[in-house]
């Protein structure tokens, strides 16, 4: 996946449509990121750059509850892609 701000924003709009907020602060996360499940809310933190922004949101999108219906035709084409290289990397 091409690492442009871009495709940042696609990941962004992905989550957004499933009712995520997504929040850059500061922290110690050792993740680079933190998911308040119950308040659908992902916190990244705000020092990652575009690249580390754009691995993080693949590493963590599998994992969370994407409601496949509610994404528009571009994203759920991108959400096909994330998991299809989550499985192949499994």
């Amino acid at each position: 996946m091409k690492v442009t701000e871009a495709q940042l924003s696609k990941l962004q709009q992905l989550l957004s449509e499933s009712d995520y907020t997504i929040r850059y602060e500061r922290g110690t996360f050792q993740s680079g990121w933190c998911l308040l499940e119950q308040k659908k809310m992902v916190v990244l933190n705000k020092f990652l750059d575009t690249e580390g922004r754009i691995n993080t949101l693949l590493d963590l999108i599998p994992q969370v509850a994407i409601e496949f219906d509610k994404l528009t035709l571009e994203s759920q084409k991108l959400y096909s892609q994330v998991m299809q290289s989550e499985t192949s990397q499994a």
